[in-house]
């Protein structure tokens, strides 16, 4: 052994890198192949040929073995070579999830209602990011499989800096109208750590900005989230760049011409049976989940509108219970076939609501939207004439998402970025208004406004597995006939 140590270390380090490429196993040769492949064509996608250099790396990895990385495997302890061995495959693993989750797919989990019944509270769905193809990760430093809060110990899950600007690699298609988006929710860059609903501009519009920062205890401190760190949002994308959209009785228009509903699209309706208040197996019959359901508590001097409205008292002079729930088309059909219900009304859209913008708020509800001439949505190398009335809208655009924080409105009625004075502003992104299907219980475009380009994470493509968290495991609680099913059955 020592004479064999000797005369490596004599050797020149040609002779040396020779003898290193003699003693590589054929398999071994194979996997490297197989993976330089992989790191070529990655390289060619990402469009930075600089990273080819690290082709040499994986080289010495696999088949030179100048850098010790696997210096554990010659410890005489064998404490230590198995402890490495378990460490070194977790690294591995851990590195292939990270450039899967970065540049392919990752799960994401639907927490909400708001695009039932397309898709459900408990789904669990394989998020397809080459579709529009991959960003590249603007905080690549982040702890694994972690979004954006740390576990147990709370805190910030990545780093900061570095950060890299938005890039997003060649993808199949753009994003389509009717695809169903996941993306980062754009008013989601200001947080306060307590409380995450109503979001911190909601907050704002309701207590003031002094009243919210000065209640550190019951909402915690304020806190800035970069893009990819936000929250991960779902909706149906319902209007595209350049479009016009404006929304009457609830059907959507876009450009003046009507569009069709998707099939699950779901509205709050009133219904009263002449048998009382539905139970558990009626509304599990009519297809509503337990957070849906609902009662309707007239206030005093309700009832002679409730009267005039066709809804009925029972023999004891009582108004019969009034239910409310969002029903879809066919939900709706079966309860009108139903002999005992009494009357069905569709709930009418509060006025007041805080809407976007903000100046159309007492103009606009949820159902008639857009006013006469539509909402325009910005679209990349568009460019808009700066009037006061089109700042009021378009102003977070400018500012927040385009990275022009010195633009402002000034007194004399014109806009300034970075101190100079703008009749016109050319949009350098592509925005997109993003509706739930469950259009009453849903908060979407409708409420905090555009969704920019680089806040698009990718596209559903399966649901992986379903939960319903209203029955237990071994009872109804996994919904077996969804997995694998179509996350977006509307688009074909």
């Amino acid at each position: 052994m020592e004479n064999t140590t000797a005369q490596k270390e004599k050797l020149s380090f040609k002779e040396d890198f020779f003898r290193r490429l003699n003693e590589v196993k054929a398999t071994r040769w194979v996997r490297f192949g197989i993976v330089a492949v992989i790191f070529i064509l990655w390289v060619a996608w990402m469009g930075r040929p600089l990273l080819g250099l690290l082709l040499f790396l994986l080289f010495d990895i696999y088949i030179t073995g100048y850098i010790p990385f696997t210096w554990w495997k010659k410890s005489k302890n064998a404490a230590v070579r198995s402890v490495m061995s378990w460490v070194d495959a977790i690294v591995y693993a851990l590195i292939l999830v990270y450039f899967v989750f970065c540049f392919i797919g990752q799960n994401y989990q639907i927490p909400s209602s708001s695009l039932e019944k397309t898709l459900l509270t408990g789904d669990y769905l394989f998020v397809n990011k080459t579709t529009y193809g991959p960003r590249v990760p603007m905080t690549p430093v982040h702890f694994p499989l972690v979004h954006n809060t740390m576990p147990v110990i709370g805190g910030n899950s990545y780093l900061e800096s570095p950060s890299v600007k938005y890039r997003r690699l060649k993808g199949l298609r753009d994003v389509e109208l009717g695809d169903i988006v996941v993306f980062n929710f754009p008013a989601g860059d200001t947080i306060m750590e307590k409380v995450q609903n109503p979001d911190y501009y909601t907050l704002v519009k309701m207590y003031g900005r002094e009243a919210v920062l000065s209640n550190p205890d019951e909402l915690g401190r304020q806190i800035y989230r970069p893009v990819d760190r936000r929250e991960n949002y779902v909706k149906r994308c319902v209007g595209l760049p350049g479009q016009r959209i404006k929304i009457v009785d609830g059907v959507i228009y876009l450009d003046g011409e009507e569009q069709k509903q998707p099939e699950n699209v779901q509205f709050n309706y009133f219904f009263q049976s002449s048998a009382g208040y539905f139970d558990d197996a009626q509304w599990e019959d009519l297809g509503v989940a337990v957070a849906d359901r609902g009662f309707y508590q007239p206030q005093p001097g309700d009832n002679a509108i409730l009267e005039s409205l066709g809804f009925k008292k029972g023999n004891n002079g009582e108004m019969l219970p009034i239910h409310v729930a969002p029903l879809t088309g066919s939900m709706l059909s079966k309860l009108e076939n139903n002999p005992s219900i009494t009357k069905i009304y569709q709930v009418p859209a509060p006025v007041g609501e805080f809407l976007f913008p903000e100046i159309t708020a007492s103009l606009w509800s949820r159902a008639n939207y857009g006013g006469d001439s539509g909402l325009w949505i910005p679209k990349k190398g568009s460019t808009l004439r700066l009037t006061p009335e089109a700042w009021e809208i378009y102003q977070r655009c400018i500012r927040v998402y385009e990275d022009n924080p010195s633009a402002e409105l000034r007194s004399d009625g014109k806009v300034y970025i970075n101190g100079e004075p703008t009749d016109y502003y050319t949009f350098k992104m592509d925005y997109y208004f993003m509706m739930g299907d469950n259009r009453d219980n849903s908060l979407d475009s409708r409420y905090w406004g555009f969704v920019p380009e680089d806040h698009i994470v990718g596209t559903p493509w399966r649901v992986l597995v379903s939960f319903d968290k209203d029955k237990s495991l071994f009872n109804g609680g996994i919904r077996w006939n969804r997995i694998l099913k179509d996350a977006n059955p509307d688009k074909k």
